[in-house]
């Protein structure tokens, strides 16, 4: 027989199970909600009266025996886990067994700035003002302290100098970018050699979008994008230049532009757009390279090399050739679809880029011409330009 604590206990463990099942109840309609809406959103957003031409649906591109189209989920997969993988390669690898030699080997010193005494009000003024304490602050930290305006200002210096990147980072980060251009350059025009688009762009949209991705096409794509979201991964934790926001709002394009090419199988003229943006980037990063170890003759010759790729490239070839095509060539061939529209409108955002980037260098030649030496106009605002051993010497 059951007492009557008996039967609260199974009144309460009932009152239990009702509630909990409830709960289940309500986060299963929750749940269904949530799916119904999503698979609204996804039919909506990929509906292909935006992103394919017209009577095509993405059935229609779905891989078989003829035609190799782009997989879309390639480029949430692959890319994101070689990014991954390139980082520490970057970091724990080569930076550690191979740019550092080299930097070592062209004059470069690795110094480490001392630490400073932990001090938490000092600490609380460097974060709100930097190196830029004004006098008064100064003035009441030492009369708090009990120290010295000059120990104050030695503190202030030591903990600036924490913050600077050195020559001999800057150094390997340059050499980690001229490592992959100069692999890059190379494999690209490996696998573009024998492409007809290479030699006649208006194959790029013949028969678009029945365009079958090739083995060396889809490495070439997916180690570009792998890059890019690796820079784009540690873009705010790597030397901050004038720059910056321009950089990574390229870095996002450049991402924007391989993954709309690649989902709207327009691979034949996003191979074109990379191989052409390459070439450049490996005399900038060589150059960039000399200007940190000193070697300004060096410097001016590979520089002058890289102004002359540049604007062939990117104000010449780039606008001339392909914008023409895409703008010009394509509405004449290819049925016209939302998607393109977005696709072109983002490789003219790049032409922007390429125009203000060219103003740069242009700025860097006045420089050259009235100094006799090349200068980083990016980087004329980087504390970290004062030299290694200035730097040494003020901390002392």
């Amino acid at each position: 027989m059951f007492t009557r604590d008996s039967s609260f206990s199974v009144v309460g463990i009932t009152s239990l199970y009702l509630r909990v099942g409830e709960e289940l109840v309500m986060a299963f309609l929750v749940l269904r909600m949530a799916a119904w809406m999503w698979n609204k959103f996804s039919t909506w957003f990929w509906d292909p009266y935006v992103w394919l031409p017209p009577n095509y649906n993405w059935e229609d591109l779905v891989p078989n025996e003829k035609v190799r189209y782009a997989n879309w989920s390639d480029l949430w997969t692959y890319p994101i886990v070689m990014a991954l993988i390139a980082i520490p390669l970057r970091f724990l690898v080569l930076n550690n067994l191979v740019y550092c030699y080299i930097a070592q080997a062209v004059g470069l010193r690795n110094v480490r700035h001392r630490p400073v005494v932990p001090n938490e009000t000092l600490e609380q003024l460097f974060s709100r003002y930097k190196a830029k304490l004004p006098d008064c602050e100064i003035s009441r930290c030492a009369s708090v302290l009990g120290w010295s305006q000059r120990k104050v200002e030695r503190w202030i210096r030591q903990r600036t100098a924490m913050t600077r990147i050195t020559k001999f980072t800057k150094f390997m980060e340059c050499a980690w970018q001229c490592t992959y251009y100069t692999f890059i350059f190379i494999y690209g025009l490996y696998v573009m050699f024998g492409k007809s688009w290479m030699w006649d762009i208006l194959h790029c949209w013949y028969d678009y979008p029945n365009h079958s991705v090739d083995d060396d096409v889809w490495w070439y794509y997916m180690m570009s994008l792998a890059f890019y979201w690796s820079m784009t991964f540690t873009h705010f934790f790597e030397i901050r230049r004038k720059d910056f926001w321009q950089m990574f709002f390229h870095h996002l394009v450049t991402i924007a532009l391989i993954t709309f090419s690649w989902t709207c199988n327009l691979t034949r003229i996003g191979t074109l757009v990379l191989i052409v943006h390459d070439c450049a980037d490996i005399p900038l990063q060589l150059a960039k390279m000399s200007i940190y170890s000193g070697h300004k003759a060096f410097c001016d010759a590979v520089f002058a090399v890289f102004a002359v790729m540049w604007i062939v490239t990117r104000v010449g070839i780039y606008p001339i050739w392909i914008l023409y095509s895409t703008a010009i060539d394509a509405p004449t061939i290819v049925p016209m679809f939302p998607a393109y529209y977005i696709f072109n409108g983002l490789l003219f955002a790049l032409l922007f880029l390429h125009v203000y980037w060219t103003y740069l260098i242009l700025r860097i030649i006045a420089t050259t011409i009235t100094k006799g030496s090349v200068e980083d106009n990016r980087s004329s605002s980087d504390p970290s330009e004062i030299s290694d051993d200035e730097q040494v010497k003020k901390e002392m």
